[in-house]
């Protein structure tokens, strides 16, 4: 979702709930998921054929054309595109090269409208969950790409906090889940950020003096707080959780942590992969307003592993210390790289409506950076799979 005007914001959600789920929306042939200038990429649908090898080079071309695209058209920071992939891409530089800097760009002009909002109004709607995705796309540029904290991830951060619920969360719409659902969801992204960006930490930390520092301090003890205290929405919101605690000490307890490794795995298909749509009864999707639509879905459409699971449930995995030898994540990977399609994408079917099926993105993202995390990765130009990251 992006950032315009409240009374776009406001028609949109209006138009997205009106939705059926007796006649559930076609996916239009005819027209692009991303389209910009010399970018098209067509409809994603699960009749795309299957490549007949992988292509680390294709699911590149799939998340950099996209997330440029979506940002050229829409002059906007979506969580579901190129929101996600400042959120993933940097960790993949030492592979893959640096990231696209007109996505940064993007970033810094989104930035600079919502710094001029008043409070009441950076509050409202999504902006909070925008504000999240700004401040971690910016860290992880910084801890990745450029090796220091930048004065704009700074301001970045400081305005994530301005954004802030009394609560400690960080509000958004309910509407589209799994990302643009939860006020839970944009918490993990929000604490992952402080956690990430370089130096920042230690900065606020030693600013005794600093009025505007105590009250960042004040809102990453309320954000702990919530984290450690609030029960997730769902498993979806479990497995964000141990992520996060892979990277915020005092999250989750060792047993905690283990009975939630446990939990993913459990999730876990005959074929391999993981299924979006298990990690939560339909109810517990955002505001449910999605229940009556999923519910009405076939048994193999609720159950088939998707490329969004399958990819962060390894991120998570290896990221809480499971090998990548572990035959579990062996036969993950084997899945991953027997379903990317001919466009360089992974299928996965929305949650929210079949026009558009924007979750293909991080179902896409998540199974590059997934691979990365296991070795697996050996794209033209660089040397053969790692055996340290395979540890």
């Amino acid at each position: 979702m992006f950032v315009r005007s409240l009374s776009w914001v406001t028609l949109f959600i209006l138009l997205a709930t009106s939705i059926s789920a007796a006649e559930p929306e076609k996916t239009n042939p005819a027209k692009p998921q991303y389209v910009h200038e010399d970018v098209h990429i067509g409809p994603a649908s699960a009749d795309e054929p299957i490549r007949a090898e992988f292509s680390a080079a294709a699911a590149l071309d799939y998340v950099t054309d996209g997330a440029v695209a979506w940002g050229k058209a829409n002059s906007c920071v979506s969580c579901h595109t190129n929101g996600s992939y400042l959120r993933m891409r940097p960790a993949l530089t030492p592979l893959l090269g640096a990231p696209s800097g007109e996505v940064r760009e993007l970033f810094l002009a989104e930035m600079d409208k919502l710094v001029k909002l008043k409070e009441k109004q950076l509050k409202k709607n999504i902006r909070p969950t925008i504000t999240a995705y700004l401040a971690a796309g910016l860290a992880e540029w910084d801890r990745h790409v450029a090796g220091q904290l930048s004065p704009e991830t700074d301001a970045a951060l400081r305005l994530m906090f301005a954004a802030q619920a009394d609560d400690g969360s960080w509000s958004n719409e309910d509407c589209w889940p799994p990302i643009e659902s939860s006020a839970y969801h944009a918490a993990t992204v929000a604490a992952m950020a402080t956690a990430t960006a370089p130096g920042w930490l230690e900065q606020v930390s030693a600013a005794t003096d600093d009025t505007d520092s105590e009250a960042v301090r004040e809102g990453i003890a309320r954000m702990k707080s919530f984290l450690r205290d609030t029960e997730p929405p769902h498993d979806y919101g479990r497995l964000l959780l141990l992520w996060t605690s892979t990277r915020v000490d005092g999250l989750l307890a060792d047993e905690a942590a283990a009975e939630t490794r446990a939990m993913i795995f459990s999730h876990q298909n005959d074929d391999g992969g993981w299924s979006l749509r298990s990690f939560a009864t339909p109810e517990t999707w955002g505001s449910g307003n999605r229940a009556e639509r999923l519910k009405a879905e076939d048994d193999a459409t609720r159950t088939a592993s998707d490329g969004h699971m399958t990819g962060l449930a390894v991120i998570v995995l290896r990221a809480a210390g499971v090998s990548a030898d572990d035959e579990r994540i062996e036969r993950a990977v084997t899945w991953l790289k027997s379903n990317q399609r001919e466009s360089g994408r992974w299928w996965t079917r929305s949650l929210s409506s079949d026009r558009y099926h924007y979750i293909t993105y991080t179902g896409s993202m998540y199974p590059l950076a997934a691979l990365a995390a296991c070795g697996e990765l050996s794209p033209p130009g660089v040397a053969g799979n790692s055996t340290e990251a395979r540890r």
